[in-house]
């Protein structure tokens, strides 16, 4: 089971949704960084549960404790370990699922592929996984930011089912989109996304969407030419989450519509810096950063617990109802937000220190 990611800056995730501790351990993380657990706190904290009335109520801290690689408040330049216990674990919520699989879930796939699982929560298939992802991101954040003035990846709520934001690019801030429980840049949207959610959470059902991302200050030149293209290793990032149905970047799909005259993003002079008029290529160009924003948007699916019956079979391949119980997210988007973000940073970090290995800048 791959539970790493990364080249030279490396994380690798441990844990299981209803286990002791979930967390993650971060290589290749450069000495004489600043950092601590507040910096990785912030961040955990946007991803928790029961932060709203429209997310999944387990009642969890996510409080971090870094174990190693930290000293005095910078990091060593060795593997810098972090655990976040479990606190609400509720394992009997699960019984049904030792022996029924749950529709859309890894439950069958996980014996089918291993003979063996973790019943309660989905074990490693569970988002709770995804807290070290956000720990290892925070990480990352300040190692970008450390070398990128201006640096900024700013994800969002672009839609809720057929319920689509349309923030103007001022619009696009931390401010504004953690000033609504559902996390867009929209104000206006944000009041329907949130009433179709509850809505939806009231008839034990789920609903899904798009989360899109807008990175800003990206130097030129990250991104390898070939297989670990940058918006390939984006795409595997965001395509490695959990509930995630596709990934397009700049014009995405849209992009097909335009001949080639009209996609084109043609170059200009801006003092002493190439720019483009258009960013059809969403700031990457031939697998490397170009400079302009970088923007792609995530499809996650609406969440397959659901507190209603279905139908399923037992891994004795009979019949079955299954009625979910336990706390479950109706919709997965507000919290996908910061976990799409650590990706990033996860996925730049990585490159940036590659670039500095081959090229010396």
């Amino acid at each position: 089971m791959s539970s790493s990611f990364g080249t030279l800056f490396r994380v690798s995730t441990y844990g299981e949704s209803h286990g002791l501790a979930v967390g993650c351990i971060v290589d290749g993380c450069p000495p004489q960084i600043t950092l601590t657990e507040a910096d990785i706190q912030v961040e955990l904290d946007r991803r928790r549960p029961g932060q709203s009335k429209i997310v999944t109520q387990r009642k969890e801290g996510d409080k971090c404790q870094i174990l190693s690689g930290v000293v005095d408040g910078q990091t060593l330049g060795t593997p810098i370990s972090i655990m976040v216990p479990n606190e609400d674990q509720r394992s009997d919520a699960y019984k049904e699922m030792e022996t029924a699989y749950r529709p859309s879930h890894a439950d069958f796939t996980y014996d089918a592929k291993y003979g063996v699982r973790a019943v309660a929560g989905g074990g490693r298939s569970s988002a709770r996984e995804t807290i070290g992802r956000v720990a290892a991101g925070a990480i990352a954040r300040k190692v970008i930011e450390a070398s990128c003035a201006g640096y900024q990846c700013l994800a969002y709520v672009k839609t809720v089912r057929d319920i689509e934001a349309h923030p103007t690019p001022e619009q696009i801030t931390r401010e504004s989109i953690e000033s609504n429980i559902v996390r867009t840049a929209d104000p206006v949207a944000a009041e329907k996304m949130v009433e179709l959610i509850d809505e939806i959470r009231r008839q034990g059902n789920s609903v899904g969407g798009v989360v899109e991302c807008v990175v800003r200050g990206v130097p030129v030149g990250l991104g390898e030419p070939v297989f670990d293209k940058l918006e390939a290793d984006l795409a595997k990032a965001m395509l490695s989450l959990p509930a995630t149905k596709g990934f397009e970047i700049g014009s995405g799909f849209a992009g097909t519509q335009l001949t080639g005259l009209e996609h084109n993003d043609e170059f200009y002079m801006e003092g002493d810096r190439v720019r483009t008029r258009t960013n059809r290529s969403g700031g990457i160009q031939g697998g490397i950063s170009n400079g302009e924003e970088i923007i792609f948007r995530v499809a996650f699916k609406p969440t397959a617990t659901l507190l209603r019956e279905q139908n399923t079979v037992t891994k004795d391949g009979e019949a079955a109802t299954l009625k979910a119980r336990g706390r479950h997210d109706p919709c997965v988007l507000p919290r996908a937000v910061p976990i799409v973000e650590a990706m990033v940073h996860l996925v730049l970090c990585d490159h940036l220190l590659r670039q500095r290995a081959q090229c010396s800048r």
